[in-house]
């Protein structure tokens, strides 16, 4: 009879701070495991202290903290499979980001990361001290090596491990979401399984934290780089896999193999899981945001619904004599098709009061874009007011082609503790809510249907702070935005680069010029679900005082 091994995956949702409770989601799954007949259970990267800690780590109280609930669940799970977890931990070297494996009553190893990322929104160097690679530790009747997270992006510690022993590769990660990381893992994945010859688990931590969404979508490949298991993208799972050994090694049994959504589907997931956990793990029920009959709000107030139930989502109009008929039509329809709360704010009456008082010291000043901002900064307050009084978190709704320009109001429109579609450009605003509109999941909580109306989706955007505005009164057409801004800040292109791709030289240096002068306003921006590998702030930092522009010619 061949030897036989069973692994529990708990791809779960850990909250950052809250040891006791992920320690109690560990023991939870760790019952599972038990009942299901399994010879370990792993749980992913950092799992004990949620993921990413950020400064919170270096605190000596805190990794006490993490180091009594650990040596306490190796006790109380003594008695059944072993358990491994991410953990950091101090040694006489210093911090290290750790995988721990519990057995017995005891730390029974103790795995310390090698490749520390300090790239994108990773500052691990920064916080953790390289460990040596580690060889394998032996659960039942196999030999197990665990290269963490990075450590399996780079061939050294797998190929190490492989030689030292090890007969099955298990993969801890915080990977967080961005849109085609799927590809890249799966990629590096199937390299170290065709490198080693040995099966793979690559396990993903799941949830929301601050703007970064872990996605799962955890699997198991079998020598070769034969899929054998696929778990779902953006929910907690759990799974048991069955290893067998045959004399050309172990193998992994065939089981469920989830196929993933569409790159749409899965930013759209991404906004609303951020959403919710964001508002969860920080103690919200509730959210309040200005509805303004245009396309942003409809999609943030959609998003909130799909995140909590249109229930819990307060929608407030502030019309003034600039905003249309049809905006106000339109914003009474959305929230009639959501089902939420709509109330209706005028604004003209704090308005006059405040051009009343301004207006010695502005006496003889033309009017300009001041009085614009003077609106969008009483709405801000308001909202502000209302957050204040109700305990529901203020929602703001800029998308990132105007946070990239810095087409928003400081202290206005971007007046709010949260952004769901931050990191979404604006042509992409208008196709989700063309998908959303088309489509259902059971994970949304909102109504199916045309929940947005064709109009508010179709019509010219406008700010409406002055007469017939339109935003492309002031910015290129939205596709030519986008296309600029996306190869200044996703590629890093030159402005010659992207004129030698047909867009006018005027154009280009207008929107470069824009995207620097508004890096103050983005520093002051409220956090948001990270969708592409350049998202502003952890992504991509610059100065916010920045005289260069890039003006070569050639």
């Amino acid at each position: 009879m061949s030897e036989r091994f069973r692994l529990m995956l708990a791809q779960l949702n850990p909250t950052v701070g809250d040891i006791a409770g992920n320690a109690a989601k560990a023991r939870e799954a760790w019952q599972s495991a038990k009942a299901a007949g399994a010879d370990m259970l792993a749980l992913p990267e950092m799992f004990l202290s949620g993921y990413q800690t950020q400064d919170l780590v270096w605190r000596p109280a805190f990794q006490a903290d993490l180091y009594e609930s650990l040596k306490a669940l190796a006790y109380e799970c003594a008695d059944g499979p072993a358990m491994g977890m991410g953990v950091p931990l101090t040694d006489d070297t210093g911090l290290h980001n750790c995988w721990a494996v519990l057995s017995g009553g005891r730390i029974e190893a103790v795995i310390r990361k090698h490749h520390l990322p300090n790239t994108s929104v990773f500052d691990e160097k920064r916080l953790f001290v390289s460990g040596d690679i580690s060889g394998p530790y032996r659960i039942g009747p196999v030999r197990i090596g665990t290269p963490i997270c990075e450590d399996a992006w780079l061939s050294d510690v797998a190929e190490a491990q492989a030689e030292s022993g090890a007969e099955l590769l298990l993969v801890p990660n915080g990977s967080p979401y961005a849109r085609n990381r799927f590809d890249t893992r799966m990629t590096h994945m199937v390299a170290r399984v065709i490198e080693t010859g040995l099966p793979l688990v690559y396990l993903n931590l799941v949830g929301g934290q601050d703007d970064q969404v872990f996605d799962g979508a955890s699997f198991v490949l079998n020598p070769g780089g034969k899929l054998a298991l696929q778990l779902p993208a953006h929910e907690e799972a759990m799974a048991v896999v069955d290893f067998s050994y045959s004399d050309s090694g172990w193998h992994a049994e065939t089981g469920n193999r989830v196929l993933l959504a569409g790159p749409i589907e899965q930013d759209y997931q991404t906004m609303v899981i951020g959403l919710g956990d964001y508002l969860r793990k920080s103690g919200f029920k509730r959210v309040v945001l200005g509805l303004s009959g245009g396309v942003d709000s409809a999609l943030v107030a959609l998003i909130a619904a799909d995140a909590i139930g249109a229930q819990n989502v307060h929608c407030v109009m502030l019309p003034s004599e600039y905003t249309s008929i049809h905006s106000l039509d339109d914003a009474t329809e959305l929230a009639y098709r959501l089902g939420c709360r709509l109330d209706t704010v005028d604004i003209e009456g704090p308005r006059a009061a405040m051009q009343a008082a301004l207006a010695e010291l502005f006496a003889g000043l033309p009017a300009d874009v001041t009085e614009e901002n003077i609106q969008s900064r009483i709405r801000g307050t308001l909202l502000m007011a209302i957050s204040n009084k109700t305990g529901a978190l203020l929602l703001t709704t800029g998308n990132k082609s105007e946070v990239a320009v810095g087409y928003a109001t400081i202290y206005g429109d971007m007046n709010g503790g949260y952004n769901p579609i931050k990191d979404l450009y604006k042509t992409r605003v208008f196709d989700t809510c063309r998908w959303r509109n088309e489509n259902h999941r059971d994970w949304m909580n909102g109504p199916s249907g045309e929940v947005i109306p064709l109009r508010i989706i179709e019509k010219a955007p406008s700010a409406e702070l002055r007469q017939d505005q339109r935003d492309e009164d002031s910015l290129p057409p939205y596709a030519v935005l986008d296309a600029i801004i996306e190869g200044l800040v996703e590629q890093d292109l030159s402005v010659s680069d992207l004129v030698a791709q047909g867009h006018a030289r005027e154009t280009v240096e207008q929107v470069e010029h824009l995207v620097a002068i508004s890096e103050w306003k983005r520093f002051q921006s409220a956090p948001g679900p990270r969708l592409t590998n350049r998202a502003f702030w952890l992504d991509r930092r610059y100065p916010l005082v920045n005289r260069w522009r890039d003006r070569r010619s050639e």
